[in-house]
């Protein structure tokens, strides 16, 4: 695998989708061997690097979809709460 093109972004500044292919680009290269020492170290090294982004990333997803449904539970918590209300004041018209 050659190594990373100028034009690539940082990995801090990438995707999940862009880090797990280069992730398994590098495991694929390391696998097949035949690289020489400096190269395998280069992807070694690259490799462990991205996997701690990807996994930063689905830690930081998974707080955002954790903090959503606590949010919804909520939402459905009060609206639940307030819907007897409701119709215990349109009971009170009648």
């Amino acid at each position: 695998m050659p190594a990373r093109a100028p034009k690539d972004p940082p990995e801090e500044q990438i995707s999940f989708e862009a880090a797990y292919r280069r992730l398994e680009e590098s495991v694929r290269a390391l696998e097949e061997g035949g690289l020489p020492l400096e190269e395998a170290t280069r992807l070694y090294e690259e490799g462990v690097r991205l996997a701690r982004l990807c996994n930063e990333l689905l830690g930081a997803t998974e707080l955002r979809v954790t903090r959503l449904q606590t949010s919804l539970g909520e939402q459905m918590r009060f609206l639940a709460d307030s819907a007897p209300e409701e119709e215990e004041e349109e009971e009170d018209d009648a």
